[in-house]
């Protein structure tokens, strides 16, 4: 089976804390001091009030799946899935490090990151 080879990120100004964070193995989501909830893909504005007050916060890095879907055609297989993290956001993301018949929604999982080709490494879910 082929190695899957995943491509670096291309930060940008708003992105550059997260992928930076990645480097040093934390998870950051954004959350909103207006309404307090917690959004990924972290950006600037909230996209559930639209407030522009919102604040880095570092991400247990346990969640649940919530859905997925095996890759079995692909040069190198993988899982793609929504993990719902604890602090109540959803993030697409991979399951890696397991057997894919394994994997069920609802599996708790925990966070692992995945290097990618010269880039901030990939934050990825493996089983609990």
């Amino acid at each position: 089976m082929e190695e899957r080879k995943l491509p670096a990120p291309e930060p940008n100004p708003e992105t550059a804390p997260y992928w930076d964070a990645a480097k040093n193995g934390t998870l950051f989501v954004r959350r909103c001091a207006a309404c307090g909830r917690a959004h990924h893909y972290p950006r600037t504005l909230c996209p559930f009030c639209f407030s522009d007050k919102t604040e880095w916060q570092a991400a247990s890095g346990n969640g649940t799946v919530y859905s997925f879907s095996v890759m079995l055609r692909a040069p190198a297989p993988y899982a793609i899935a929504y993990v719902t993290l604890d602090e109540g956001t959803t993030m697409l993301t991979n399951i890696v490090d397991c057997d894919f018949e394994s994997i069920r929604m609802g599996m708790r999982v925990r966070l692992v990151f995945k290097p990618t080709e010269g880039g901030a490494p990939l934050p990825m879910f493996t089983p609990a």
